[in-house]
């Protein structure tokens, strides 16, 4: 354990690197930080520092930067989450108000927003839908000329779907529909339900407009969620960061990212816990040894539902990323809720 000295010219080195991006020495230290120690001291502290794997020394610079070390101490104990502005929660509140209509969007909308506060890449992986069990099918009125189907799984959503209300159709009509589908398919894995089986409900629904909207929006998860699926946002806001204006490993990390298998597995290994901290070399794959991955999984009835992450350079703004994903992970119950998920 580090005495509170070393804790925080650590701090200072870690705050300083992460908004500059530059080396820091002792008498930038000294003149910067309020810290009531002579350069001098300083300096002795950084040398224990750097002796002790806590920050490195670059070969360009006679300043020090922090290693993975020194980043996993700062994370586990001496980071300050950030507080969300109102500015960010109002303008993350707008962008879903405005652009999502249904499951899909919230997943992409939500990576697309992530990488856009973070100017890193965003990963948002949403669950193989596949694997759950059928709930219940619901119809929701949304004017006097449509409804909106939704399908429940145990996971808490598949999709929803827009549908014209026919001439002569009643909305008691559509709530009878519903528990003739509920009656035969609740407790249902969806890749248990083929169309041959939907297709014997035939006989004692209503009307075969609303019956083959039904079909449709089975039929389309089916062939959609025969794997989880990944929303990948921001890998030009990462190319920005003065660590990857080395072409050569601007290549390496653009061609990960074509290897959706490796996100799948990155993201995997991160899953079971709420919020996860990976930091450059505690990462199993080369390819991103100088990175840091933060993760928020979203959980339903103790159920995995969305894993939330930004991958970005280890000098990542940790207390600001920690607070944004905890944000979103922690509204995400709301967003599905507000669009009746």
């Amino acid at each position: 354990m580090l005495d509170e000295r070393k804790q925080r010219i650590l701090r200072a080195i870690v705050d300083d690197y992460i908004s500059t991006a530059e080396p820091i020495g002792s008498r930038t230290i000294a003149k910067k930080y309020s810290l009531g120690i002579s350069p001098a001291t300083i300096r002795n502290e950084m040398a224990d520092l750097e002796t002790l794997g806590y920050i490195k020394h670059l070969h360009t610079s006679s300043g020090r930067i922090p290693s993975s070390k020194g980043y996993r101490f700062y994370v586990d104990d001496l980071l300050t989450l950030e507080q969300m502005s109102e500015n960010e929660i109002s303008l993350i509140n707008n962008w879903y108000a405005t652009k999502v209509r249904s499951v899909e969007e919230i997943f992409r909308e939500t990576s697309r927003i992530i990488s856009q506060l973070t100017k890193n890449v965003s990963l948002v992986l949403a669950p193989q839908l596949t694997q759950t069990a059928f709930q219940y099918l619901r119809f929701l009125p949304l004017n006097e000329h449509q409804v909106i189907a939704v399908i429940m799984t145990d996971a808490g959503f598949i999709d929803n779907k827009i549908i014209d209300i026919p001439s002569g159709v009643s909305f008691k009509d559509f709530d009878n529909i519903a528990s003739i589908f509920n009656h035969y398919l609740k407790g249902k894995r969806l890749s248990d339900i083929s169309m041959a089986s939907i297709r014997k409900i035939r006989g004692e629904t209503v009307n075969s407009t609303v019956f083959n909207a039904i079909i449709n929006i089975i039929d389309e998860a089916l062939v959609k969620d025969k794997q989880e699926r990944l929303y990948l946002g921001g890998a030009r806001e990462l190319m920005e960061q003065p660590e990857f204006h080395n072409i050569d490993k601007v290549k390496k990390l653009l061609s990960m990212f074509e290897e959706k298998q490796l996100l799948y597995d990155i993201l995997h290994a991160q899953k079971d816990e709420s919020l996860a901290v990976t930091i450059g070399q505690e990462n199993k794959y080369n390819d991103i040894k100088d990175c840091s991955i933060i993760s928020a999984t979203y959980h339903l009835d103790g159920k995995p539902i969305a894993t939330l992450a930004v991958l970005g350079p280890t000098r990542m703004d940790y207390g600001k990323i920690i607070s944004l994903l905890k944000f979103m992970n922690a509204n995400l119950a709301d967003i599905f809720h507000r669009f009746h998920l």
